[in-house]
């Protein structure tokens, strides 16, 4: 429910771009750090011990240090797995705290503090820890992982509960919340990322915990004022104040959506599980397989998975305008989740070309061009796919159960990170060409099975897919030209 009193700017409540801040401040830390993570691990394998007799490899074999570059970016995408994985299951608890305890606003500062002392710790130097390097390590991650599970869900929840029940704003809330994501992460990528590769990675992480600490004081400082009681209490109180009960069965109906939550869920895994080779075999194959020098410069290798976030930039008002061109013709929510799927198929067969242009050569480099194309392509399929999906679950989500439904959009999103480390493995192990001839031939069976099942999946909706589609590109559209002339803002389109 929202607060009347907070006011407005650009035809939304004030506290959307607060929220718009916070996130982008957050994303920043998260992404800068994800940048750079396996990079550092696998510079850094000595200092944690990851030597060839951790690995048992025999030192006198010809190929001993191939072996253990294989070994080390091996373990390295593991622990990023791990660390990906855990970060998206723990929103499930953090939704449940936010529902029933402590409120979404408190959730989000309390995890906003966990990742921030994270962050610190990853950039702890080595120096002053001689020794504990691993536990550090661990410890850094820990509390990431702790974090964000009281942050993710929450935040994105709280842009819902702005809007009273069927105001037609909150599709393109959650689009102008989707551009503060990706300003965050191109921040995270360009300073985190080069702070990390051309300095230091751990200054890196130093820096990427200033960013999140930034984050938590804009929340602190105006939260009250720009979002009045959203987030303040549990759900589970407001429903009981609304005279809902909480121990109530669910409906069919709710049941149904439910159903719809889950299953769509179900399908990301697949859909990260290749997306988010970004940060692993991907940043991997970017700095060691890829041609980054440009006039006797080279770029950072973590530069490249900016291309990303800029593209969403780009794109978002073109996907906006083509879906509002096509009318009646439009793709309802579960085929544009298809069409994400054969989008991220295609950035994979451009890895394919990749892949067969360097062939068995130790010392042949990859043109760029591919893997900004394979970015391109994933960029085209996230925006078919994540920003519906957030909208989904707030639209579909029983009241009692939001903030839960919506951990479990990110749970099923963490276990397609978990499995897109062992896609990574899978690249050193078996190489680069078939690891991801195997996700484009993946990604475009389950493009096939989701548009087969779609209208099933509508009928389940209830109506809530009826004019959804329609309202969000036309108020996408209204956000362009109202926000048009405004510094700053322009950029978030």
């Amino acid at each position: 429910m929202s607060n009347t009193n907070t006011g407005t700017a650009f035809g939304h409540p004030k506290g959307l771009f607060l929220l718009f801040g916070t996130e982008m401040w957050e994303r920043m830390s998260y992404y800068g750090m994800r940048g750079i993570f396996v990079l550092y691990l696998v510079a850094f394998a000595s200092s944690f011990g990851w030597d060839m007799a951790y690995f048992g490899i025999d030192p006198t074999a010809a190929d001993a240090e191939n072996q253990l570059n294989t070994a080390v970016q091996s373990k390295a995408l593991g622990i990023l797995g791990i660390y990906a994985f855990w970060v998206y299951v723990t929103p499930v608890l953090g939704g449940w705290m936010a529902d029933n305890v402590w409120g979404q606003r408190k959730s989000i500062i309390v995890g906003g503090i966990f990742m921030m002392l994270g962050q610190f710790a990853l950039g702890t130097p080595h120096a002053m820890i001689e020794g504990m390097e691993l536990t550090f390590l661990w410890i850094g991650l820990v509390l990431l992982i702790i974090g964000n599970g009281f942050f993710k869900p929450n935040i994105s929840t709280m842009v819902g509960d702005l809007y009273e029940e069927g105001d037609k704003r909150r599709d393109a809330a959650f689009t102008i919340f989707y551009m503060g994501i990706n300003l965050g992460s191109i921040l995270g990528y360009l300073v985190v990322g080069t702070i990390g590769e051309k300095i230091h990675y751990q200054y890196g992480f130093l820096t990427a915990g200033v960013g999140m600490l930034l984050g938590v004081l804009l929340q602190l400082a105006l939260s009250n004022k720009y979002l009045g009681n959203v987030g303040v209490e549990p759900a589970a109180k407001k429903a009981n104040l609304s005279n809902v009960n909480t121990n109530a069965p669910l409906t069919s109906e709710e049941r149904d959506r439910v159903k719809v939550v889950l299953i769509m869920s179900f399908f990301t895994i697949i859909f990260w599980l290749g997306f988010e080779q970004a940060a692993g075999s991907m940043n991997l194959f970017a700095k060691y397989k890829t041609d980054l020098v440009f006039f006797g410069w080279e770029m950072p290798a973590s530069w490249l998975q900016t291309v990303n976030p800029i593209f969403v930039i780009i794109l978002a008002p073109i996907f906006a305008a083509m879906w509002l061109k096509m009318g009646d013709a439009e793709p309802n929510s579960p085929r544009k989740f298809a069409l994400g799927m054969f989008f991220l198929g295609l950035g994979f067969v451009s890895m394919v070309m990749a892949a067969l242009q360097i062939g068995d050569s130790e010392t042949a480099k990859a043109s760029v061009i591919w893997l900004v194309l394979a970015y391109l392509f994933h960029t085209m399929g996230e925006l078919c796919l994540s920003p519906i999906g957030l909208s989904m679950v707030t639209k579909l989500a029983p009241l009692k159960y939001t903030s839960l439904l919506m951990g479990m959009w990110f749970f099923f999103s963490g276990v397609g990170n978990y499995l897109a480390a062992w896609v990574g493995q899978m690249v050193g192990e078996t190489g680069p060409l078939q690891a991801f001839a195997g996700v484009a031939i993946m990604a475009f069976v389950a493009g096939i099975i989701l548009w087969l099942i779609s209208d099933k999946l509508v009928d389940w909706m209830h109506g809530a897919e009826d004019s959804s589609a329609h309202d969000l590109t036309e108020k996408i559209e209204e956000e362009l030209s109202v926000t048009a002339t405004r510094d700053g803002i322009k950029e978030q389109h």
